[in-house]
Order: C-alpha cells, then structure tokens, then sequence
C-alpha cells in the first residue's frame, strides 16, 4: 500500500506538452520525480517550454519538436526518442488541434488536420514506440499508454467544430481497441475526457482569443456544475493515477475530468 501513486524514475512522453493541458501534465509529472520527454510543432516554443518546466518543477525536461500529425514527423520522433533512451514506461498522446467553422463553410483541410493529429497521429505513434514500452513492461509493472480525448467526444460539443467531437469519440473508441489488444502485452491503456481548462484551445471558443491569461475564467467557470475551470492538479493528478500501481486494474477506461458538465 505504500507509494501507490509514485511515479519516480518513470521515463514519460508527453505528446503537446509546451502548452495548455499537456504542459500541466509534464509539470505534474517532473514534480514527482519523473523524467519528461515533451513535444511540439514549434520548436523554439518546446525548448522554451521544456526549459520552463525544469527550472520551475526539478527533474529533467527534454524537448522533442516534431508535426506529430504526419508519419514523418512521428517517424522521426520515436528515432531521436530511440537514441536517447532504450525503453519508455509512460505514453502520453496529449497533441490535438481543432478547428471552428459553420457547418455549411467546413472546409476540408478543417477535417484532415483534425483527424490527422487528434487519431492518426496517436495511433502511428503507439506503434512505432511499441517496441521500447514492451521493454520496460513487466506483469507486476506494466508500461502505460494515457490518451486525452475530450467531453466533446462523449457529448454534443457547444461550438461550430464538427471534426473535433468525432475525432474524440475516435480516440476514445482507439483507446478500448489498443487496450483489448495490449493489455496480453503488460501495457495498460486508458483516456482521460477532460472538460474546461484554461487552455489557448478554449480561450479561442470563449471569446479570449488565444490569451490565455487575459480571458475571463471566472465566467467560463461558473458554467461549470463544479463552479470553475480545471487546475493543474486536477488533471496531473488524473495521468499520475493513470500511471502509477494504483490504477493496474483499470484498463480500457474514459475517465471525464470535467467537473460533472458530462454527468449533469
């Protein structure tokens, strides 16, 4: 019953880690004794990030830059991954993108792009790390695959983006698929569905346009069952808990981390 929810010495990638939900992960994780790997499109802003996140929380933060939506670039990652390290216990698929547009001006590069990175992109990455989390699993310490969907993949979502909710529903259903599958080879999968964070991807939907610090949570908050946005801990809390012994029966699941919009 001791250090149930350790995480220290864990080798952990966070896919989109330079921001938003996935950079509260990161910090989570490196606040625990874990050493982080994090990647982003931009490369100046996941070293900048990476750099950030070290300084503030300990531990070691590396950045891996890399367009995690096409085959190349997911390529590429898992070599640089593969020449750093020999083996991966944690898989984070964090990275998503979406895109707002009414229903009759939805363009199609608005379905690709969503669909590329939110479930193609996860999916190809999986499997070109799988060889090195098979190394690191054991029966009593199974390496762990976490995927972030999103409520909008388990109800209607409130905005005009109508490949993002059924790119969610996707990776949710992905998640049961790889968990059915891998669970024979001692990797744990599950999702997290989280609700509002205050994220650049949400300030955009709220009006804030991207500014993060400037748009007025409070207000988005009270909308919530919960009364407010998510904080840090409430979803590093969730991927450590999915990460550590303390969830090794639980395979297979969509946790929603939202404050009870979906339940209500």
């Amino acid at each position: 019953m001791h250090n149930l929810f350790s995480v220290k010495d864990k080798r952990v990638i966070v896919t989109g880690g330079s921001r938003g939900i996935g950079e509260m992960i990161a910090a989570g994780f490196l606040a625990n004794g874990a050493k982080v790997y994090i990647s982003s499109r931009k490369a100046e802003a996941c070293d900048a990030a990476a750099e950030r996140l070290q300084k503030e929380f300990g531990g070691e933060c590396v950045s891996i830059p890399a367009d995690l939506s096409k085959i190349e670039g997911i390529q590429a990652f898992a070599d640089r991954y593969r020449a750093l390290e020999d083996r991966l216990d944690v898989l984070i698929n964090n990275a998503g993108v979406a895109w707002g547009a009414p229903l009759e001006d939805f363009p199609e590069v608005g379905w690709d792009k969503v669909m590329d990175t939110n479930v193609k992109g996860p999916f190809f990455l999986v499997q070109k790390l799988l060889p090195l989390l098979e190394k690191s699993a054991t029966f009593d310490e199974p390496a762990r695959i976490i995927n972030v969907g999103s409520i909008d993949g388990i109800k209607t979502p409130v905005f005009d983006n109508f490949s993002y909710g059924p790119s969610k529903a996707a990776i949710h259903h992905l998640t049961r698929v790889l968990a059915a599958h891998l669970i024979k080879r001692n990797i744990i999968v599950n999702g997290i569905a989280p609700g509002p964070f205050p994220t650049y991807m949400l300030s955009t939907g709220v009006g804030g346009g991207g500014d993060t610090d400037n748009t007025d949570w409070d207000a988005v908050g009270r909308g919530n069952p919960r009364g407010r946005v998510g904080k840090a801990e409430d979803i590093a809390g969730l991927a450590i808990f999915l990460a550590s012994k303390a969830s090794g029966f639980t395979v297979g699941d969509i946790i929603t981390c939202d404050g009870g919009s979906v339940v209500s």
